[in-house]
């Protein structure tokens, strides 16, 4: 199936199932999306029964795209990028430090307190799973993801600076996440034994610093010459020029893509940036086009997440173990979010029940089921990935949809 007929589809899907959303089910995009996906996958796998057209045609596009190649290698540029173009600079530069121990010290916290009691949940329910394989799986469910919850925040109204520190997390420990997933996915295919302290601190030192260090210099050179002409759509094409082409140099260097995307749009993205390097008409086009290009790519993502499901093997243990994943995931994100809230939260005057909130309103999404699909069947790839998968649509549909609500109540006591 050639790769201009399934962007077809994918688009159309997500044109036809977007209208829906707006004209009847009136949900924030990103949830109405999956949920009509979902709806529509089990219909064709009912219809299937007396003809598997349509089925044998969605599972014909599904096996022809490597999600996690998609994701993780292409699309999760463009949409960082975006996210951080739009973030807003000076409230994240006074929530720095906290938002620099959430994405570190919290994925890190998290990551190894999932693994540790998935760990033992599995052995109860008579799964042999290797530790190193449940820190795998800690890892990979860790990240939250800024894509899902940014507008879910915007419709609430939730305070800025709140909101910074939801979407700023979630911008910096999808980076974090991945290089934390890589870093033990190296320890679990090597052996303990082959790797040493110094090859994990090379790993994590060169994917997140020279991630970063590449996100400044491309964010630099695009906003020293945007700021030499006046020519807003060659000024667009600098932007997209500066993601697509960071993404490569970040694969061929082995960095941070997601890192470096990350501080590129925060840099080009800054006011006192745009003041001095853009005119009125750049600043609008600039904007529009990433904006245009984020629910796009967001529309086709969600698309995507719901057809995975034709991928999952079902059986009643795996469905059992994603269930007890839930709470689990959730509390171990209150536990990891703890230390650092406590630490800055009378300095930095933070509203009430932060912590709550933004447990809550950490939504998991694509990148959590795309690296589960890079886990190999010895690390028990199909085990891990419903789990992943009930985690990330209970965390999309449920806390997406009521994260809002949460946000009006403490907003109103405060």
């Amino acid at each position: 199936m050639d790769t201009y007929f399934i962007a077809t589809v994918l688009v159309f899907l997500s044109a036809i199932f977007g209208y829906v959303n707006v004209r009847l089910l009136k949900m924030p995009n990103t949830i109405g999306l999956m949920i009509m996906t979902i709806v529509f996958t089990l219909i064709v796998l009912m219809i299937s029964y007396f003809d598997p057209t349509l089925l044998n045609i969605e599972k014909s596009i599904i096996s022809s795209i490597d999600f996690k190649t998609v994701l993780l290698d292409e699309m999760l540029s463009f949409l960082l990028f975006a996210g951080a173009l739009h973030t807003n600079f000076e409230q994240l530069k006074i929530q720095r430090w906290p938002i620099l121990l959430f994405s570190t010290l919290g994925v890190l916290t998290s990551t190894f307190l999932v693994g540790i009691v998935m760990f033992f949940i599995l052995k109860a329910l008579s799964f042999d799973v290797n530790f190193i394989y449940c820190l795998l799986f800690g890892a990979l469910i860790s990240p939250t993801d800024p894509i899902a919850v940014l507008g879910i925040l915007k419709q609430a109204g939730a305070p800025k600076k709140l909101e910074t520190k939801i979407v700023g997390e979630s911008l910096f420990n999808d980076g974090v996440g991945v290089v934390v997933f890589l870093t033990i996915f190296q320890i679990a295919k090597s052996g303990i034994d082959n790797t040493s302290v110094a090859d994990v601190a090379q790993l994590f030192g060169q994917e997140v610093i020279g991630g970063i260090v590449l996100g400044g210099l491309l964010g630099w050179i695009s906003y020293r010459l945007i700021k030499s002409i006046d020519d807003y759509d060659i000024e667009v094409i600098i932007t997209l020029a500066a993601v697509m082409g960071g993404t490569v140099i970040a694969h061929k260097l082995h960095l941070s893509a997601p890192l470096a995307m990350v501080t590129a749009g925060l840099i080009v993205g800054n006011d006192t940036v745009r003041a001095s390097s853009m005119s009125e008409v750049t600043e609008k086009y600039v904007d529009k086009f990433w904006e245009l290009l984020d629910i796009l790519l967001n529309a086709i993502l969600f698309v995507l997440i719901g057809m995975e499901m034709l991928l999952l093997v079902f059986e009643g243990k795996y469905i059992v173990a994603g269930l007890i994943a839930v709470p689990i995931v959730l509390i171990c994100r209150y536990i990891s979010l703890f230390l650092p809230i406590n630490i800055f939260k009378k300095k930095l005057d933070f509203v009430p029940k932060t912590n709550l909130i933004m447990t809550w309103g950490g939504l998991r999404g694509g990148i959590s089921i795309a690296l589960a699909l890079g886990l190999s069947t010895e690390m028990h790839r199909d085990l891990f990935l419903v789990i992943t998968y009930i985690v990330v649509v209970f965390s999309i549909i449920v806390q997406g949809l009521t994260v809002g609500k949460l946000v009006n109540r403490f907003k109103l006591k405060s």
